[in-house]
């Protein structure tokens, strides 16, 4: 048989609408796969994701799929839900944070990343500066890093004083079941990866240029303190890990299949159920034969690069 020289077949519409859809996970999982040259050898070391990549895409669709149906569930019955995310520096938080968020209205679901304390706010009740940002009623409230600040960083670094953190203690779980009372949902993960796993991923960060923004001076000295903060989360999971708001522990060193569990314990959390929709019918335009359309200048156009 003769080659076939034919064209491909040209996607339709809605399939290149889909597909555009996709591409933005797509573009994320590239470029956790981008390597500097100078960490080829070490990378190849590394270990492989038991999830294949057609699994995991398909396993996450269905997931954000569901967290959208949670998420109209939330918004339609008023419900109040905070989650936290721990752990070391590099374990993934971000990561799962994207991609809980990626397909959600961010006006029910929002990402609360606090910067330092101001000199103000050091002068505060400590949970103060964190309360504005609890979720009213139909909202979503995801933390990226959170009051247990006091419990890790705050303690190995010696931002705040042994007096201040054993009042952190006292005051968390009364705090936090304050919460669950007033009817807040408040899930807690931590996310645990090994000392190797940091190692490497510190080092991906440094090589490159794309990623050397994520690396602070802080996180470099959770390398030299590691011992030390593996230390105070022991104590911190002893002393807060209480009935009300237990702690989850997601292990990360697979980023994939952390992810995915993470997503999927989260679902499990929340009594949702799907909340029916009424069917929606595109309007017709309204045409008006004495319009006429006004030509705009070229300079007011972004110019066609690509």
């Amino acid at each position: 048989m003769g080659t076939d020289f034919r064209e491909p077949k040209e996607k339709s519409w809605v399939e290149a609408e889909l597909e555009d859809s996709f591409d933005e996970e797509f573009e994320m999982e590239l470029d956790d796969e981008r390597i500097a040259r100078e960490l080829r050898q070490i990378a190849g070391t590394r270990h492989k994701s038991v999830i294949d990549r057609r699994t995991y895409f398909y396993e996450l669709f269905r997931l954000q799929a569901e967290l959208v149906k949670l998420q109209d569930w939330v918004a339609h019955t008023g419900y109040k839900l905070v989650v936290l995310f721990e752990g070391r520096d590099a374990a993934g938080k971000g990561g799962v944070i994207k991609r809980i968020t990626q397909r959600l209205n961010p006006r029910i679901c929002r990402v609360v990343a606090l910067p330092a304390p101001t000199e103000r706010e050091k002068t505060q009740w400590y949970f103060q500066r964190y309360v504005p940002h609890l979720p009213a009623g139909g909202e979503m409230v995801l933390f990226d890093r959170s009051w247990y600040n006091r419990a890790g960083v705050e303690r190995v670094m010696d931002f705040a004083t042994p007096d201040q953190v054993e009042q952190f203690f006292h005051d968390v779980p009364e705090f936090e079941r304050m919460l669950v009372r007033s009817g807040i949902m408040l899930v807690k993960y931590w996310f645990s990866i090994t000392d190797q796993e940091q190692q490497l991923r510190f080092l991906m960060r440094i090589h490159d240029p794309m990623k050397q923004w994520k690396l602070s001076p802080m996180d470099l000295q959770s390398r030299v303190r590691w011992e030390d903060y593996t230390k105070v989360k022991e104590e911190m999971f002893e002393r807060t890990n209480i009935p009300e708001a237990p702690w989850s522990i997601v292990e990360g060193n697979d980023k994939k299949r952390a992810r995915l569990n993470c997503i999927h314990h989260l679902l499990t959390q929340v009594p949702y159920t799907e909340i029916p929709h009424e069917a929606i019918t595109l309007p017709d335009r309204v045409f008006n034969p004495d319009y006429e359309r006004k030509v705009l200048p070229d300079r007011l156009y972004v110019p066609q690069v690509y």
